[in-house]
């Protein structure tokens, strides 16, 4: 297994779009405040998500020069995501939030794994 990407602009991508989502869940805007209030979860607790994305950002950037990085936190990032899907199960709130922006986000980060070891 190649632990260094030979291309690196999925892992880059994964990285961007997190950081936005990280940037904009510092002051969520109404569609992710209603997210996270529609599985219960608990308004102290909403900034560990920044810095759980923060941290996968610069695991993604790090990983595209140190071996096992970018693997390591492109896994984390699915678990992370996974974890929010089932969240989103259990509440039963499966309206748009979860189909575009739960699943699309794991969809993303599934397809730049794969991207990452297959090329």
């Amino acid at each position: 297994m190649i632990l260094i990407p030979d291309v690196w602009w999925p892992a880059a991508l994964l990285a961007l779009v997190l950081f936005v989502d990280a940037a904009m869940s510092v002051r969520p805007p109404k569609f992710i405040s209603d997210c996270l209030d529609g599985v219960n979860f608990p308004r102290d607790w909403w900034w560990i998500l920044v810095v759980i994305k923060t941290l996968a950002v610069v695991g993604l950037i790090v990983g595209i020069w140190v071996p096992g990085v970018a693997f390591s936190a492109n896994v984390g990032v699915i678990v992370y995501f996974c974890s929010a899907a089932a969240a989103h199960v259990r509440a039963r709130n499966t309206g748009q939030a979860f189909w575009m922006n739960c699943l699309g986000m794991l969809l993303l980060s599934v397809a730049v794994l794969v991207l990452s070891l297959a090329l």
